[in-house]
């Protein structure tokens, strides 16, 4: 892999992991549509892949930082301390994190290297990517009709609900599923709006996907070349910088664009650029 590489590769997965739109499927897709099949059967890029995570980690440690302080302060009891109405809330939201993270990270650490390797090939993410567009859209569509409750905020959310959008979340170990946005659905379909569906999808993948990325650390360390790690830190780079802007851009979006069609313009994208994909894979 070159520095050119690395960084057009962090980029992309940037701005992908937190849109939408599968960060994983595009990092399959996109070696395979630039000619750069060399680098996507390195036994060193998956890791590389997953490192660039730290990144995305940091970018949205500091995009939340306020609320992640919050968090922490709530659980920590002092004797005779007071429990103010922001801190108890905060407390719950912890709680609620817990309960979403659970099914990701226990699907994870069992199935997470057989699910990517299965399912690794750039046709099949072309086609998991289709059908990330397709549930993004339908969400919206059942929204629209009605059915299910929706206008809820995060602090009202039960642990349940919670636990089922963790479900939801884990669907995203298949590359073209996206992260964030199968989380989107499950909070939309639970009852949250959008806003609240996104800020508790970037809360929910923080712990998931800094935790991935630090797994795979010494794997990219052993499988790769003396100048793999130089790699990671560019690309690495590269995703922070590129994962910041995309989330404080998406945040303003779901905040100022609470309608029934915000998920629309992601699924209708993610229909063309895996229809797209397929044709230029055949």
């Amino acid at each position: 892999m070159t520095t050119l590489q690395a960084l057009v590769i962090g980029a992309t997965q940037g701005l992908t992991e937190l849109a939408p739109i599968s960060s994983l499927g595009h990092g399959v897709i996109l070696p395979a549509l630039l000619g750069w099949g060399e680098v996507e059967k390195d036994p060193s890029y998956l890791p590389f892949m997953v490192s660039l995570h730290l990144g995305t980690t940091a970018a949205l440690l500091l995009y939340f930082y306020r609320e992640w302080i919050i968090i922490l302060r709530s659980l920590v009891v002092l004797p005779g301390g007071r429990q103010t109405p922001e801190l108890l809330t905060a407390r719950k939201v912890f709680f609620l994190l817990v309960a979403g993270t659970i099914p990701a990270g226990l699907l994870g650490l069992l199935l997470e290297k057989k699910i990517r390797h299965l399912f690794s090939a750039p046709s099949l993410a072309a086609l998991f990517l289709i059908l990330n567009g397709l549930l993004l859209i339908l969400a919206e569509w059942m929204r629209r009709k009605g059915r299910g409750p929706g206008g809820m905020v995060l602090e009202s959310l039960g642990l349940r609900r919670a636990f089922s959008i963790g479900i939801f979340q884990a669907v995203a170990l298949l590359p073209g599923i996206s992260r964030s946005g199968i989380t989107m659905v499950g909070g939309l379909w639970s009852g949250l709006d959008h806003e609240d569906a996104a800020r508790f999808s970037f809360l929910l993948s923080t712990p998931i996907i800094g935790a991935a990325g630090v797994l795979e650390v010494p794997k990219l360390l052993h499988h790769g070349s003396p100048g793999a790690l130089h790699l990671a830190l560019v690309g690495g780079g590269m995703a922070f910088v590129m994962a910041w802007l995309t989330t404080f851009l998406l945040m303003r979006y779901f905040r100022n664009y609470e309608s029934t069609r915000a998920l629309v313009p992601f699924g209708v994208y993610c229909l063309l650029a895996g229809a797209f994909s397929l044709y230029l894979l055949h």
